[in-house]
């Protein structure tokens, strides 16, 4: 097998929508849920809500416990059994013990219904030999007509002991094995853990990247290190006095700090290093304390190792007992002799050392964040809402590699939503792979996105090399993000979201991803109060950290999840973690920058429109339109009190017309709005150029990257200032409903208060408030500000 270049689809605009689909959801079991119609246990239709957003799909289930009084080789006098489960052109075998008459397995085989050929199921029992054919022990054989259909919460089918047939069925042989068959659904508790019938070409470790499986991301940590000062710190020579510094380390995580700004043996320093740390904790903090003695030669005056578990946890902004360490050095030199497994003493060093347990560390772009709790969890609200997500299945997948001369695809998906991942099984060699497997988070905040990812498993082949000698690397092949805050409650959208893939060569459809998504409200009460709640926890308000700091700190954390993740059986790898992480998002790219500055004067036409009807307006050039504006500004000139409630009143009339033509259907990755369709393949080959870049000569690449640098932040900028003014569009285009709702309703309240209120009280109140003393104010942001940043804004459907 090797990878192929992906073929782009034909550059049709319509192409790239979304789509609506109508899938049979819910569970059903028509004429009994037997595969070919004959009566089972369970007779009509049968509902039920577990897995209500995905189609129903049937398998037939084959458990194999033991076996016991199998007899022995005539030749050898002893047995290495096994067992094989035969359904048609499909077979699964259990592995095989050897020399035991007794075997237990207990093992699952899973036989999708739609690619059932045979109406019978047979399961043999072998030998397994090291030479030649395996011998045959004998035989189960079950009328699939007479299968019994189970349905959870149903307790497990109970296993039944058979005895074991002839090759010819004639008669009974020695032995038995203890089986369990039934119909059943991907709702089955043992659906995860079986043997599939679509993965049948799959052997070895293979199987095992072929599983779904559910992930926890590790808890984080932010350690902070207040590094105060240090005494007793003697150089190697004498003769001078030392320039001092601390080095802290925490795994692969090195901070200093400033070197002393004066000479001296007792230095201060009082600064702040942080650092991610993962439960549980597995690394060390290092203190080092060192001297600069040469711009490039620093000489190790003395170290520590400290457990982080020693350290306090705090949940706010209340500080921490700071404590002196002693830093040690191994003695050396021919001088020591014996003594050099022993230490001397050094210096001790000041330190005040907390795990931050009132922030959320960020593992992933704020732009797309899906969980904003903090890392304690005595700081955790109750849930707001539920998220359930069927992952049906994928349409008109691109062929990633070739097989037997042919192209094939192997493909899987990725959820991600707060702490919880989920991977899907693989569906081997299919370019239409159905899936449907439905899966549940606990949502604390409805502005937060759920990020889904399609990748081509490059696992299932046990080949771990690729052809260059390097590791295998699974192949990205589409991603959608949805904001949950653009959902209405318990509603159901199924829709088919193309699959939108940047390459060198342009932007290409990969195929289609078929989902159906519910969000439930648990309580308005706690929606309302969460809308008006700042996004983060509060010690990012109070104890703030730098957006150097935060850029640092994200690229840790996510190195650390993908480390841990990568830990797991079947592994998430890193290239699947730093792809649904959106590690690159802060990478240069012309075509994001134009994509930005596009967005920004699509805020401005509007005011740019206003400006020019005004000026026609001015100009007459509509005489009636003229007149009515004229009679409206004598109007409020007349009764100025009038000023406020009209605004008010003309806004939530805006928003109830508005209504009407509110999006009934969630955002999806835009080509145009990416300007990913007009990109030049110059700004193409910029942006998919490495960091620092690999283009000659010396000068230019220095030059380069530092362009590339400082153009980064200024697209980081305009991106924001696009995302304000497109919160602003949000407040009345029902884009969220919720906050587009609240937003009317306090509009017609402001509208009758202001109507009652006197102006002159109002511009009173208006100016006391924002002219009150700095002991009035919160360090918090207002109710406004924070309403306003949860406001959706357009880049969910950035590419």
């Amino acid at each position: 097998m090797q990878q192929i270049n992906p073929k782009t689809h034909p550059n049709n605009q319509a192409d790239y929508e979304l789509k609506d689909t109508s899938p049979r959801l819910g569970e059903q079991w028509p004429n009994g849920g037997g595969v070919h119609g004959g009566g089972g246990w369970m007779m009509g239709d049968k509902f039920t809500s577990t897995y209500d957003l995905v189609e129903q799909m049937f398998y037939l289930y084959v458990r194999v416990v033991k076996a016991k009084d199998l007899p022995p080789s005539a030749i050898t006098g002893s047995i290495d059994p096994y067992a094989e489960v035969k359904l048609g052109n499909y077979k699964g075998k259990t592995k095989h013990f050897e020399k035991k008459t007794n075997p237990e397995w207990n093992q699952v085989f899973a036989f999708s219904k739609d690619r059932v050929q045979s109406s019978v199921l047979e399961v043999f029992l072998k030998d397994k030999e090291m030479v030649g054919r395996d011998d045959y022990l004998g035989k189960v054989v079950f009328d699939l007509n007479e299968v019994p259909s189970r349905v959870p919460p149903d307790s497990p089918l109970a296993p039944q002991w058979y005895r074991l047939e002839e090759r010819r069925g004639e008669g009974k042989v020695r032995g038995e094995i203890m089986l369990a068959v039934w119909m059943g659904t991907q709702a089955d508790e043992a659906f995860s853990e079986a043997w599939h019938s679509d993965a049948a070409s799959v052997h070895g470790e293979g199987v095992f990247n072929t599983r779904s499986k559910v992930y926890v991301s590790p808890k984080l940590w932010y350690l902070r290190v207040n590094v105060i000062e240090a005494q007793d710190v003697q150089p190697y020579d004498k003769n001078r006095l030392p320039e001092v510094f601390v080095k802290a380390q925490v795994g692969n995580q090195v901070l200093k700090t400033k070197i002393c700004s004066t000479r001296t043996a007792n230095p201060m320093w009082n600064e702040d290093l942080v650092f991610v740390a993962a439960e549980p904790f597995e690394e060390q903090l290092v203190i080092t304390v060192e001297d600069r003695v040469h711009p490039s030669k620093d000489d190790v005056i003395g170290k520590t190792s400290l457990q982080l578990n020693i350290f306090e946890k705090r949940l706010d902004h209340r500080p921490v007992h700071s404590r002196w360490f002693n830093v040690e050095k191994f003695g050396f030199g021919i001088l020591e002799g014996d003594r050099r497994s022993e230490f001397k003493f050094s210096s001790r060093v000041h330190l005040r050392v907390c795990l931050e347990g009132g922030y959320h560390v960020l593992d992933e772009s704020t732009m797309y964040i899906t969980d904003q709790r903090p890392t304690s969890r005595q700081l955790w609200k109750q849930p707001v809402g539920i998220l359930e997500v069927g992952i049906l299945s994928a349409q008109n997948l691109l062929p990633m590699k070739t097989k037997d001369g042919r192209g094939s695809t192997d493909a899987y998906c990725v959820a991600k939503y707060g702490q919880k991942w989920v991977r899907t099984r693989t569906i081997i060699d299919s370019f239409n792979p159905k899936w449907n497997e439905q899966y549940t988070w606990e949502v604390y905040d409805p502005c937060t996105v759920i990020t889904l990812g399609i990748f081509h498993n490059c696992h299932v082949g046990g080949n771990e090399r690729s052809a260059g000698g390097g590791p295998v690397r699974d192949s990205r092949i589409g991603k959608v993000r949805i904001r949950l805050s653009t959902l209405e409650a318990d509603r159901i959208y199924t829709h088919s979201y193309p699959l939108l893939v940047l390459h060198p060569s342009g932007v290409k459809k990969m195929g289609e991803l078929q989902l159906a998504v519910r969000f439930t409200c648990l309580s308005l009460a706690n929606m309302i109060y969460i809308y008006g709640h700042p996004l983060l926890p509060k010690m990012h308000y109070l104890h703030p950290f730098t957006v150097n700091q935060l850029d640092s700190l994200r690229y840790q954390a996510m190195n650390i999840v993908a480390v841990r993740l990568g830990r797991a059986e079947p592994p998430l790898r890193k290239e699947v973690v730093e792809y649904m992480l959106d590690v690159d998002s802060h990478m240069w790219s012309m075509r994001r920058s134009k994509a930005n500055f596009f967005r920004i004067m699509s805020i401005l036409s509007g005011i740019i429109s206003v400006s020019r009807w005004l000026d026609d307006v001015c100009h007459w050039k509509n005489p009636i339109t003229t007149v009515l504006v004229h009679v409206l500004f004598l109007i409020l000139i007349c009764y100025p009190e009038l000023i406020l409630p009209t605004i008010f009143l003309y806004m939530f009339l805006i928003g109830m017309w508005n209504y009407r033509f509110r999006p009934r259907h969630p955002p999806h990755m835009d080509t145009k709005l990416s300007w990913a369709e007009a990109v030049h393949p110059d700004e193409l080959d910029e942006e998919f150029d490495t960091f620092p870049t690999s283009k000659p000569p010396d000068m230019v690449q220095m030059r380069y990257d530092r362009l590339r640098s400082v153009a980064g932040r200024i697209q980081t900028v305009v991106g924001d200032m696009a995302t304000q003014g497109e919160r602003f569009q949000s407040l009345l285009s029902w884009r969220d409903p919720r906050a587009t709702s609240l937003f009317i309703v306090f509009c017609l309240l402001a509208a009758v208060v202001l109507y009652i209120t006197p102006f002159r009280v109002v511009a009173l109140v208006t100016g006391l408030y924002m002219l009150r003393h700095p002991r009035f104010r919160s360090k918090l942001p207002s109710v406004p500000s924070t309403f306003f940043k949860r406001l959706p804004a357009r880049v969910d459907s950035m590419i």
